[in-house]
């Protein structure tokens, strides 16, 4: 099996960025709430090495990947809550299990804008390309039309 730098570029980093933002996500909001013990331990953070569960993230989705299973699994180091700590523990519950999704959909949603514009930039590059092709032409047949009227 090969990976290549596409490979890479493709699935592993935005993953990783994915897993990163996720679980500092949910570590941050903790703190907006009270929450003080992801942020002491270090774990809002937006270093992949902080959140890296050597079984979860590594093991097991090489293990999925080598044996050839049809889907791929895994999970980050959670990040500890300590739910007694928050000022309003019902809502902060509520508010920091929502964080890591909540930032997964506005990153897919950033990715899908951003890839929207680049196929945008793309339309409109070969557009100006293709009228400068013809503008080459239509200058060609002028120059010819003028040489042939002297």
């Amino acid at each position: 099996m090969n990976i290549s730098a596409y490979d890479l570029s493709v699935w592993v980093l935005p993953l990783v960025i994915a897993i990163t933002f996720h679980e500092a996500a949910h570590g941050f909001v903790a703190h907006a709430f009270g929450d003080d013990t992801a942020w002491r331990l270090g774990r809002v953070s937006f270093n992949p090495l902080r959140h890296i569960d050597p079984f979860g993230t590594l093991l097991l989705p090489a293990i999925l990947l080598l044996s050839r299973s049809p889907f791929l699994f895994g999970y980050a180091k959670p990040v500890p809550v300590n739910f007694r700590a928050l000022r309003n523990p019902r809502l902060g519950m509520v508010m920091v299990a929502l964080a890591g999704p909540a930032t997964n959909i506005l990153i897919a949603l950033a990715a899908a804008i951003g890839v929207d514009g680049v196929a945008q930039m793309d339309k409109e590059i070969r557009l100006l390309r293709t009228n400068r092709v013809h503008d080459r032409k239509r200058l060609v047949a002028l120059s010819c039309i003028a040489a042939e009227a002297k």
